[in-house]
This record gives structure tokens, sequence and C-alpha cells, in this order.
């Protein structure tokens, strides 16, 4: 079995800001994130992207922090856009399913306007809640 480690879990007001890492959220079935400008009931309900995402633009000279490209959770130890869809991620009693790998480029966000570049729409991956609970920053993530 696979794990990764929370770094982080954000949420904003607003689409296309950067996401504040807040500690802790509710995940709520079929709908994501508790008070998060992205939650709903489509297929994105909850986006991550990894550590190591954020490290190549700081390798570069970027200042750069979890939730700047708008992932709800930031995670460490696993290739997240190599998840195949359809796999399941299990955050203690809380279960995602990887629905989206990548997306179509936000322009106008946040982290592209400032560093001209965002690796989300290739890096980055997406779930539908499919148990909801709360998630912190230190929980694994099982990778099933």
């Amino acid at each position: 079995m696979t794990t990764a480690d929370i770094l982080a879990v954000c949420r904003s007001e607003m689409k296309g800001t950067s996401k504040e890492n807040v500690g802790a959220a509710q995940l709520i079935e079929h709908h994501g994130v508790e008070n998060d400008a992205h939650a709903g009931f489509g297929h994105r309900q909850v986006s991550l992207i990894g550590i190591e995402t954020h490290q190549k633009l700081i390798d570069k000279g970027f200042k750069v922090e979890p939730g700047n490209f708008g992932e709800n959770i930031t995670t460490k130890g696993v290739v997240l856009n190599e998840l195949p869809i359809g796999t399941t991620m299990k955050i203690g009693e809380v279960e995602l399913e990887v629905s989206q790998i990548g997306k179509s480029c936000h322009l106008g966000c946040d982290i592209r306007n400032t560093i001209g570049d965002c690796p989300m729409p290739r890096e980055g991956i997406f779930a539908i809640v499919k148990k909801g609970g709360e998630v912190s920053v230190g929980d694994k993530i099982e990778i099933i």
C-alpha cells in the first residue's frame, strides 16, 4: 500500500485565488471542502497537488506555498498525477475517489499572473468525496 502525508489543508472564498492553509477542514460527502469556493456537486469537489510540484518552482527562485495553486490538500510522498482515475484514497474515515487528472488552465488565476505558469493543469488531481469527515495536517493518505 502506498501512503502520502497531508502537509496543508486549504480553502478560499473565491475561485481563481490562492487558498489559505486552515490546518483542518470538514469534507462533505458528494460536495467537497466545507466553506470552500470550489465545493459543489460536480466531479472536482477536492483538489490535490504535491509539495514536490511546489519544490520545482521554489528551485527556480519563486516563492510558493501550499494553497497557492488553488489546491485544497497539499501532499508529500506520491506522484498524484500518475494515479489512475477511480483510485480510492482513504484519510482516516474519509474516502476520496480520483475523478480527474489536471484541468484546463484557469486564465487569470493568482499564481499564473504572478509567475507566468501554473502547474495545476498538469500535476494537480481532483477527487469526489465518497465518505465525509475531517482531514488535518499530519494525516496519512492511504492509496488503495
